[in-house]
């Protein structure tokens, strides 16, 4: 069993680490793939969130390979976008979304640092998760809906896309300067582990690979899932911020909060036009 992130780290911090200590982190830590984690140490970490769109980039294909099978055997467009948004849950065990919904639980209850990190550390949830996790759930799914019924292929490349874009904004999260809120845990173990310009290196290439599948779908295409790509990320910097001032730094729910929001707003601006 891998070692959690709570455990000391193991591993020398002045040693490097490989690109497979990397990918084995992204993928032991963001989704449920049988992957070992050998080690937790700033190196991995470093390695493990610049690897991090890698790992979107699987989500989203097997979210793209199961709808477009549904919709072959003849589902409708729905159909095929339950499955699409149902896929990145099962393969995260729920986690971004349990995040997402701990960190609107704890902003939404306007108490001091301490008491919403307490709220937001509790098992149950709250009225403010609920309804956020219904909002999200409902928009993601009626957007990929709205881009299955354009065309397979564009459903295809939005399920793709955002979920790549939106582990980029974990990237970007984990860059320095970005203080953790606890001493422990999965926030404490990646905040500021990646550097600036290496953080910054990987949302201009996910970018770039965001305009060459969205140009298979035309010019325009291009333009919207670039598009696409800077307003979520944005939109996920504007909620890290937030998230710092109130909380005084990052967690691992504010993480996944990060991404369904980055997730969230790609899938809506695919859906358009």
């Amino acid at each position: 069993m891998s070692p959690s992130p709570s455990e000391p780290a193991s591993g020398s911090p002045g040693v490097s680490s490989s690109p497979t200590d990397g990918l084995r982190f992204a993928f032991g830590t963001l989704t449920v793939l049988p992957v070992t984690v050998h080690r937790w140490d700033r190196a991995a970490a470093r390695a493990g969130m610049l690897s991090a769109p890698v790992a979107g980039l699987v989500i989203g294909l097997s979210s793209a390979a199961l709808s477009c099978v549904l919709l072959l055997l003849g589902a409708g467009p729905l159909l095929a976008a339950t499955a699409g948004v149902a896929v990145p849950a099962v393969l995260t065990r729920g986690l971004h979304l349990d995040g997402l919904a701990d960190t609107a639980d704890g902003l939404g209850s306007g108490r001091p640092a301490e008491d919403a990190l307490r709220i937001m550390k509790q098992s149950d949830i709250g009225p403010f998760g609920v309804i956020t996790l219904v909002f999200v759930l409902i928009g993601q799914v009626a957007a990929l809906a709205q881009a299955y019924g354009d065309s397979w292929a564009r459903g295809a490349v939005a399920a793709v896309v955002s979920a790549t874009v939106a582990r980029a904004a974990l990237t970007l999260a984990s860059r320095a300067g970005v203080p953790p809120a606890r001493p422990e845990g999965l926030g404490a173990a990646v905040a500021g582990a990646v550097p600036w310009r290496g953080a910054l290196l990987v949302a201009v290439a996910v970018a770039v690979a965001s305009v060459a599948a969205g140009a298979l779908l035309g010019s325009y295409g291009a333009v919207r899932t670039v598009v696409a790509a800077g307003c979520a990320l944005g939109a996920a910097e504007l909620l890290l911020r937030h998230c710092v001032r109130r909380f005084g730094g990052v967690t691992g729910d504010v993480f996944g909060a990060l991404e369904e929001t980055a997730l969230t707003v790609a899938l809506v601006l695919l859906a358009l036009g």
